[in-house]
């Protein structure tokens, strides 16, 4: 009898045993830990321990419950192992969903914005405050001859490479892997039907973007990119100069001019189109995909001349003859004049 006593006193301590350490993990590992009102971002990079991943948890995803983390940490090593990445916390996460995330490096991409921008620095430096890549990553293929051609393209034309639009990458994607993506991004852009249409307009794609990127320099109106682009087609086709002014800010690299000079005419620059024919080496900034297509599909018309409208509205003054052009251009210079704008 007493033996019997003994033993079942022995299973209820088991059991209460059992369940107080069952209940234990439970909490630790099971129970809810992510209190975020919406789902938060950590970021983990190359300089991150175990010791910044747990202050980031608990900055991100409002918790101080990361014991059972913690544990699973210590048990698997998790600080010899860490993954980069960007991850995601959702509220409600228990400690078991939240390891295996992080420890399986099972990321949540991010939307990489390509901008269009003035120039290439502008682009790196908007690329590697979105993604884990240093600028330096970037910028040295870009100034590499061999790397460019690579790609099919030079050092002056290698910005037609970018098609500004967003993209889902990973947070840590390898430079090999960044540039592939904007390869295959630009070939997905550059279908049959674009080629194409390039093609019937006698230009190549770089040029296409080429001109788009002298189009989107002259106006921000979009109604008037295709007019602007089939002035400058027109001029191409019968071999006259371009002569558009931003090209000259470009060949001396001075953005902040408002009044182009017969002084700053004569720069020796392949990008001078009031010296050199034909289109610049390269764009001059990256255009949009609304400004690549106001060239692919630009509106046919036989105007060859362009002026600013006087009323400083951003639009334009078209003319198909010269003796119209002068006094559209007349009447600019003369505002420009009553306002002191040198």
């Amino acid at each position: 009898m007493k033996k019997k006593k003994l033993l079942l006193i022995v299973l209820v301590s088991v059991l209460i045993f059992g369940s107080i350490c069952g209940g234990i993990i439970y909490y630790y590992l099971f129970n809810p830990i992510i209190e975020s009102n919406r789902t938060a971002y950590i970021y983990i990079d190359k300089k991150d321990t175990e010791e910044s991943i747990i202050q980031k948890i608990q900055k991100e995803g409002k918790t101080t419950k990361l014991e059972g983390f913690k544990w699973l940490c210590a048990y698997y090593g998790y600080g010899e192992n860490i993954k980069t990445g960007r991850y995601a916390l959702h509220k409600g996460d228990n400690t078991i969903q939240l390891y295996r995330r992080l420890s399986r490096g099972q990321q949540t991409p991010v939307n990489l914005v390509i901008p269009s921008v003035r120039t290439l620095d502008k682009l790196i430096q908007s690329i590697s405050k979105q993604l884990m890549l240093d600028s330096i990553d970037i910028a040295v293929p870009l100034t590499d001859s061999i790397f460019c051609e690579q790609l099919g393209y030079n050092r002056r034309n290698i910005a037609c490479l970018f098609i500004p639009n967003t993209y889902q990458v990973y947070w840590n994607i390898s430079p090999e892997s960044f540039f592939k993506r904007i390869q295959k991004e630009n070939r997905n852009f550059w279908n049959e039907e674009r080629t194409a249409q390039a093609k019937r307009i006698g230009l190549t794609p770089e040029e296409i973007v080429t001109l788009a990127s002298i189009v989107e320099e002259e106006t921000s109106i979009n109604q008037e990119k295709p007019i602007i682009a089939g002035l400058y087609i027109n001029r191409l086709h019968k071999g006259m100069l371009l002569q558009a002014d931003p090209t000259v800010k470009f060949a001396m690299q001075d953005f902040t001019l408002k009044r182009i000079l017969n002084k700053h005419l004569t720069i020796d620059s392949p990008y001078n189109t009031y010296k050199y024919a034909g289109l610049p080496p390269g764009p001059i900034r990256i255009p949009s995909i609304v400004g690549i297509e106001s060239v692919l599909y630009y509106t046919q018309h036989n105007y060859l001349y362009m002026c600013a409208k006087e009323d400083f509205s951003g639009t334009h003054n078209f003319a198909s003859s010269l003796t119209q052009h002068n006094i559209n251009a007349q009447r600019y210079q003369r505002e420009l004049n009553r306002r002191n704008i040198r």
